[in-house]
């Protein structure tokens, strides 16, 4: 069962707990996703590295919370959360996001950044850079269209969809976080300036090309590296997963590991 922290927001769950980790890793959801996203690869990690698994309010164990409408305003509320898992004698700690947990990430790390406490990586996964616009109105779909997205992106399977109970738990979540993403603009000079960059993109993936992933580069002043997976598509993480914890592990242990807390 996972272990959730004493913040007031309880955004975080620690679904495989370790008592000394080398490296924390907090990660962020895409578009209707949830903190169990995360579970195969926190025990795939662990326990060298402890994920943080961060849970947007709006869904499962938080249902009967409002949904957050926009992007800033997740990440000033997981920013707050993560507060207590930062600082010089805490262990070292890195972001990853995908999709729209990739933009959310990326303004939690200015955050910390704007705090002094600097995340130690951050990974950015299927998903385009910030100042890089598209036009996408899928909030503004019906309830087929937004399925029909879904299904295209091979995030949930198509059996799941077709069960209606189903649907009208799954479909808020989606349509809400469709409209914090697709309404969300970068701030003016929104760069990281210690945080390193790691993106990582499915060749084929249709919500982000190569070129609007390369782009994230521009947002840190940092080291940039860009890795492309051949093959895949949006949801490349579920055939993948061998590589990506083994891109995570690498990338982490070029970083000090801190004093124990």
């Amino acid at each position: 069962m996972a272990e959730m922290t004493t913040t007031a927001d309880a955004w975080v769950r620690r679904f495989h707990p370790s008592r000394g980790p080398r490296w924390r890793l907090a990660c962020f959801a895409h578009a209707g996703g949830a903190a169990s996203t995360y579970h195969r690869l926190s025990a795939r990690l662990a326990p060298a590295v402890e994920v943080l698994s961060m849970q947007y309010p709006g869904r499962h164990d938080r249902r009967t919370e409002p949904f957050l409408t926009d992007v800033r305003s997740m990440a000033d509320q997981a920013h707050r959360a993560l507060r207590s898992w930062t600082g010089p004698q805490k262990r070292p700690l890195a972001l990853f996001g995908h999709s729209m947990g990739a933009t959310v990430a990326f303004e939690v790390a200015l955050r910390m950044e704007a705090e002094g406490m600097f995340p130690a990586h951050l990974f950015v996964s299927g998903r385009r850079a910030p100042s890089t616009y598209r036009d996408e109105r899928v909030r503004l779909r019906d309830d087929d269209g937004l399925v029909d997205e879904i299904i295209e992106l091979g995030g949930t399977r198509p059996e799941i969809l077709a069960d209606e109970a189903l649907r009208q738990m799954i479909l808020p979540a989606v349509r809400n976080d469709y409209t914090a993403i697709e309404t969300y603009r970068c701030p003016p000079g929104a760069v990281l300036r210690h945080t390193s960059v790691t993106a990582l993109v499915g060749a084929g993936d249709p919500k982000a090309t190569l070129h609007e992933v390369s782009t994230w580069a521009g947002h840190t002043r940092a080291a940039f590296e860009m890795r492309v997976f051949e093959g895949s598509g949006h949801f490349y993480l579920d055939d993948r997963e061998d590589e990506v914890v083994d891109l995570v592990t690498k990338a982490l242990r070029t970083l000090p590991a801190a004093s124990p807390s």
